[in-house]
């Protein structure tokens, strides 16, 4: 949001706002917030003036400004970042239990991925590796470590796991997705097994991925496999939670 704009947003929160209501002020403040991001008045990347001029323009306290904001930071729908100040964040992605690429998946939701080729390094198989690829210790694999962006924000951190005959090369993958570069080449994916999980961030995670340190994390751990019942591939995967769920639909037997 062009600073100019503020004042128009500004006046209406402030029309929102009933002082003789029981709800507290911070959090009406916060929900009308929340509505002006969800009807795009605030769209993502807008940046809101700071907490204290706000504050007064609302005839609010410093405390009960920030509280507000605070409720939308911890919903994910407000980031603050130093030397920037507080921005209204993408919308979360909410990607379906089923057997694509998140590189497709963004692509699809009309967000624009971005990779960067954190690491790219072919080796031999150490055993534990080899026997989740189905391959004999010793067997060439590359393995592939990225940084998923979308719409130039931080989203994904994925480590995979490819046996060197079907990888595609590191320059294909700063721009393509893994498997749909892999589809080009031949590669039928039919069937993955998945696990999904949450954790910490590591200090090096959280920096990479805009986090505070600490901030939790969805896991993801699948092996793919193609109509011939092969490993394709192995991938671990960690996503901002805060940015970031699975969803399935469940059917009743």
């Amino acid at each position: 949001m062009d600073p100019s704009a503020a004042p128009d947003v500004v006046a209406r929160l402030a029309r929102g706002i009933d002082r003789s209501s029981p709800v507290p002020l911070y959090h009406q403040l916060a929900e009308q917030l929340r509505a002006a991001i969800a009807d795009g008045t605030l769209a993502p990347g807008s940046r809101l003036e700071n907490e204290v001029a706000m504050a007064e323009r609302l005839g609010l306290s410093r405390p009960t400004m920030r509280q507000a904001l605070q409720e939308l930071v911890d919903k994910g729908l407000l980031v603050r970042r130093r030397g920037v100040g507080t921005q209204v964040v993408h919308p979360h992605v909410n990607r379906s239990m089923a057997l694509t690429s998140l590189h497709d998946d963004l692509a699809r939701s009309g967000r624009a991925p971005l990779t960067e080729v954190l690491g790219y390094e072919s080796a031999p198989a150490p055993h534990e590796l080899a026997e989740a690829l189905g391959v004999a210790p010793g067997t060439e694999v590359v393995t592939v470590r990225r940084l998923r962006s979308a719409d130039g924000e931080p989203l994904a951190i994925m480590t995979n796991h490819i046996p060197a005959a079907s990888a595609p090369t590191r320059e294909q993958l700063e721009t393509e997705g893994l498997y749909e570069v892999m589809r080009a080449r031949g590669v039928q994916f039919r069937v993955a097994r998945q696990t999904v999980g949450a954790r910490l961030a590591t200090a090096a995670e959280a920096r990479l991925l805009n986090e505070r340190p600490r901030a939790a994390l969805v896991t993801m751990q699948r092996t793919a496999y193609d109509d011939a019942g092969h490993v394709i591939e192995v991938g671990d995967h960690v996503y901002r939670a805060s940015r970031y769920a699975f969803e399935t639909t469940l059917v009743d037997r």
